[in-house]
């Protein structure tokens, strides 16, 4: 039993399909941008660790790629580390989206979390429905009763990472059914990823919202230079792949104007994130079919 003003401490897993919005729960509950967001699927591609600390409590958000079947390597690496999440953590939290109902991704999800409630103590679970800004008023009802058939949980509640409505509820319920402990993680941390790669993510969430149906899941982003030089701008050296000559011309763009584009919103972005002015510099390199060579991959995640 948890004594009054005890310290409490946990992982809280965000499990959901491609797009169904985790990356903006996670960044609302930290009020301030670490996952990038895009509106195609499978964004997040590793899990990257939120942690939120108040006087009371430290909550460990691991927010996943989006659950999928994978074609790929690379989304077969995506599926595994969401199934991993899920496994280790105190707490679950299952988005799905109201607009599109229950799909066969979803189904996935379920499957995984039951598969855990089956063999381990899986302390608490919510189904959270995420975009109920836009559909109608009490639709998300009927959709809240299905989901009692297909997966028990012990809260159902409809949300909008978006506007945020209901979240504080959310947080609530989550810091209440935390266990008790110590930090995990200095309360000044933020994040287990370096900035280094939050760079690059930044990088490549521009890449995509200019490129968005052009080159949908080919980009690719590692940080290559990375140097503050005295009395002048911070040097930052970034190498954009792509896994064919055409899709590194639509990068590029006209006279270099689209990959102008890109650097200029991404070292805005990179700007705010570090809090001081950047040289950003952008190379885009051809590596066929990246997705499949696994020590390219293994290259990211080290990234």
């Amino acid at each position: 039993m948890i004594k009054k003003n005890e310290f409490k401490s946990g992982y809280v897993a965000l499990l959901g399909k491609p797009n169904v919005g985790k990356s903006t729960l996670l960044n609302y509950f930290l009020k301030q941008k670490l996952s990038i967001v895009c509106a195609k699927p499978q964004t997040t591609r590793q899990n990257i660790l939120g942690i939120v600390n108040t006087d009371s409590c430290q909550i460990i958000f691991v927010d996943t790629p989006g659950v999928h079947h994978p074609k790929d390597v690379l989304g077969k690496n995506m599926l595994k580390q969401a199934v991993y999440a899920g496994n280790d953590a105190d707490q679950t939290l299952v988005l799905l989206d109201a607009v599109s109902g229950i799909t066969a991704n979803d189904r996935m999800i379920f499957k995984i979390v039951k598969d855990r409630q089956k063999h381990s103590c899986l302390s608490w679970t919510a189904v959270l429905f995420n975009k109920i800004d836009l559909v109608k008023k009490n639709f998300a009802l009927p959709l809240i009763d299905i989901c009692r058939k297909e997966l028990k949980a012990d809260a159902y509640i409809p949300i909008s990472a978006r506007t945020g409505c209901n979240l504080d509820l959310v947080l609530e319920n989550i810091i209440e059914h935390l266990p008790a402990g110590s930090a995990y993680y200095p309360l000044e941390q933020l994040t287990d990823k370096n900035e280094r790669y939050i760079i690059a993510e930044l990088i490549r969430e521009q890449a995509l919202e200019f490129c968005l149906e052009e080159v949908p899941h080919c980009v690719a982003v590692t940080v290559e230079a990375y140097q503050q030089r005295a009395g002048r701008k911070m040097l930052i050296r970034a190498n954009i792949f792509v896994e064919r000559s055409s899709q590194k011309m639509i990068i590029i763009g006209k006279n270099g104007a689209m990959l102008k584009q890109i650097g200029t919103a991404a070292r805005q972005q990179i700007e705010d994130f570090l809090d001081q002015k950047i040289y950003l510099q952008l190379w885009v390199k051809v590596h066929t079919n990246w997705r499949k060579d696994k020590n390219f991959l293994e290259k990211l995640k080290s990234t």
